[in-house]
């Protein structure tokens, strides 16, 4: 840190096991849904499976954000990779929708704790005047991993067994794994043990970035969960494609977007990177042909590349040292419950309303994340001369 340098030994570490886990994770995320479908379940079982995994990861998140800062980040992640690596592996093994139902839960578990101990163990490594700029490389060793790992998972499972595939992603959770146990990380401060309350579930300062990633990422549940099958029912073709382009659009924006939030603020991404997430599910919804998919694709990975990297390192920012655990674990509370509320409640929309009316929802909810934003901007100029 004092050096000022972003890529330290350990920093590499820490996005290289990211990558692995987000590889891992990536690649069951298109494949998930049609195993359910495989183990006869329909559009609402699957919003169902997909949706209990983002809400067992949001309950396990502040009582992780407490073990980061008592029982230190070295516990946490590691207990974290290691449920991970578990329940994807024993994914191969599943018979039924209700054990499929039980491991999600404990996959969540993992996801939570591990999730939330690797941006904050990112967030000690990076020097506090490079935290955007920082938080926006290591982001994009889960954006590498997007770029392969959907279409990866779904050209493997075309070729290989379920089982099989499942086994491979618990692997790369194990390399992970591996990767993780050589990083050196910060100690627990001595004073950070007694002030753990067991009803302190989130960080207040991080409360605005948050609120506003949820109404974001509720488009994330609609484009993860169903889109592969939306495609599929338009007899629209290239849905690899699309997951490709979307990662090497958010690749490109760690590019300025980091050094754009730490030089002018939340004020310079904001903005246009929810209009263009706007744009993208309005075109989502009307989706003629695979031109407009792969134009969709591109305008959500430049605007949710802009906007997400920027609200973590705000709702960061204004947390004490103490607290960047808890910070991070807001921060992805909310992200969690964005994805499960959005892959649950489309699920039915999709049933009654068809699929087409899931991405309208999803555009509604982009533009209150846009209005709220306007409003947190508003109260905060009219509290400044004051």
């Amino acid at each position: 840190m004092s050096s000022g340098k972003i890529w330290t030994r350990d920093f590499i570490l820490i996005c290289l096991s990211n990558f692995f886990v987000f590889l891992g994770f990536q690649m069951t995320l298109p494949t998930l849904p049609l195993f359910v479908e495989k183990l006869g379940g329909n559009d609402q079982l699957i919003g169902v499976v997909v949706g209990i995994f983002t809400f067992s990861a949001l309950l396990i998140r502040p009582s992780a954000g407490h073990a980061l800062e008592s029982k230190g980040r070295r516990f946490v992640f590691l207990t974290g990779l290691g449920i991970f690596v578990f329940s994807v592996g024993s994914f191969g093994f599943v018979k039924s929708l209700l054990f499929l139902f039980i491991m999600r839960i404990i996959q969540g578990l993992g996801w939570g704790y591990s999730t939330t101990a690797s941006g904050t163990i990112a967030t000690d490594l990076i020097p506090a005047d490079k935290r955007g700029e920082g938080m926006g490389y290591y982001g994009l060793s889960g954006n590498i991993a997007l770029a392969f790992g959907p279409s990866l998972g779904l050209a493997l499972v075309g070729i290989i067994s379920f089982t099989q595939l499942f086994l491979i992603c618990s692997v790369l959770g194990l390399l992970a794994l591996l990767l993780s146990s050589k990083i050196r990380y910060k100690q627990v401060e001595a004073k950070a043990a007694p002030t753990v309350n067991k009803w302190d579930f989130y960080e207040k300062s991080a409360l605005p970035p948050s609120l506003l990633l949820f109404f974001i990422t509720v488009t994330f549940g609609g484009i993860a969960t169903f889109l592969p099958l939306f495609t599929a029912q338009r007899g629209i073709e290239g849905i690899q494609w699309y997951f490709l382009l979307y990662a090497a659009a958010l690749m490109l924006t760690r590019t300025f977007a980091g050094k754009l939030y730490d030089s002018k603020g939340h004020q310079a991404v904001f903005i246009p990177g929810t209009l263009l997430i706007l744009i993208s599910m309005l075109l989502l919804s009307w989706l003629p042909n695979s031109a407009i998919l792969y134009t969709a694709a591109v305008f959500y990975g430049l605007g949710f590349g802009t906007v997400q990297p920027a609200l973590q390192a705000w709702s960061v920012k204004g947390s004490p040292p103490n607290r960047r655990g808890m910070a991070n674990a807001t921060f992805f509370s909310f992200f969690d419950l964005g994805v499960g509320i959005g892959a649950i409640a489309f699920g039915q929309i999709g049933h009654w309303l068809g699929y087409s009316s899931i991405y309208m929802v999803a555009a509604i909810s982009v533009l209150c994340s846009i209005i709220l934003y306007l409003f947190i901007l508003m109260k905060s100029r009219v509290r400044k001369p004051a």
